[in-house]
């Protein structure tokens, strides 16, 4: 499953490519950002699903064995705790596709980072 020879316009485009169960993974990620950021904008960078609100906010991708969650490095190291028993770098985390997925914890990390860029945007 090697995403990189396809060009994606939309995040619809995006999660159809995979295969079904992925996709109900992949849908599931976008609803929560949704929730979380009802604000934000999707759009497509690095050939990833993306959001925006007072510039990134976060990025998530399928890969052949995790989903990668990006929130930049704050967000990370805002939940560090939480997500110490995950594979991850400076700014990005891997959830393994053989483990439940945390939708919650997802979802929190994006309100995080929501309140950050919202406050970024008033300055």
């Amino acid at each position: 499953m090697e995403t990189s020879k396809t060009e994606y316009n939309t995040i619809d485009e995006y999660i159809a490519y995979f295969p079904p169960e992925l996709q109900v993974i992949l849908a599931k990620i976008r609803e929560v950002i949704r929730e979380a950021a009802p604000d934000a904008k999707e759009k497509i960078s690095y050939q990833m699903p993306a959001f925006e609100l007072n510039g990134n906010l976060v990025y998530y991708a399928a890969f052949k064995k995790h989903i990668g969650f990006y929130p930049t490095a704050r967000g990370i190291s805002a939940f560090q705790e939480e997500l110490s028993g995950y594979k991850g770098a400076k700014g990005s985390v891997q959830f393994p596709l053989n483990k439940p997925i945390p939708y919650d914890l997802i979802k929190r990390i994006t309100e995080y980072r929501a309140e950050e860029n919202r406050q970024k945007g008033k300055k």
